[in-house]
């Protein structure tokens, strides 16, 4: 089986994933793929929005159920949650849709909006309503610049661009990690 196989067969499956765990560069690298004809646009797009949405249902339950559990208190001692709960406070349907277009609250925001008063049909809906958008515009641009992508890489296989995105992605990851270990270290 060839890598444009795995691809066509898996890809959006990758993408769920990635969009769950990572967010806007497996999003943005689906659009890639959509443009390079090895997947169908609506399902990068689906896919992208579908683990964005599954991501933030599970951590406002964390927020909603499991607020003793050690990763939950992590959240709520970060720096962020300060901001995050007095921006909800004051704009909450607003803060739902946009908290996910916000760098660096994204992860803490479902946690937080769990542990407020916002009742869970009210974030469910809002929240698939902005994974929707928020799939639906991160793949479109990776989609509209995927021409850009390839010229800049040159004419590549394949596999090359796959490795190189990888360690992109991989360091992006350690990158915002490594930030986040660093916010969330007291004082």
């Amino acid at each position: 089986m060839t890598l444009s196989q795995l691809l066509t067969d898996y890809g959006a499956i990758a993408v769920f994933l990635g969009a769950a765990f990572e967010g806007e560069t497996a999003a943005f690298l689906g659009g890639v793929l959509a443009h390079r004809g090895l997947v169908a646009y609506w399902q990068v797009a689906l896919a992208a929005a579908g683990g964005s949405f599954a991501a933030d249902q599970i951590l406002f339950l964390a927020g909603r159920y499991a607020s003793r559990l050690s990763f939950v208190r992590r959240f709520t001692a970060a720096p962020a949650m300060s901001r995050v709960t007095s921006w909800m406070e004051t704009y909450p349907n607003a803060f739902i849709f946009a908290f996910r277009f916000i760098y660096g609250i994204r992860t803490v925001s479902p946690v937080a909006i769990g542990l407020s008063k916002v009742s869970g049909e009210r974030f469910v809906a809002i929240n698939l309503l902005a994974a929707i958008c928020w799939g639906v515009s991160i793949t479109a641009i990776g989609y509209v610049f995927g021409s850009a992508v390839e010229q800049m890489l040159g004419r590549l296989r394949l596999h090359e661009h796959l490795l190189i995105a990888v360690a992109f992605g991989l360091a992006l990851v350690v990158f915002i990690a490594l930030a986040v270990r660093r916010r969330l270290k007291p004082a």
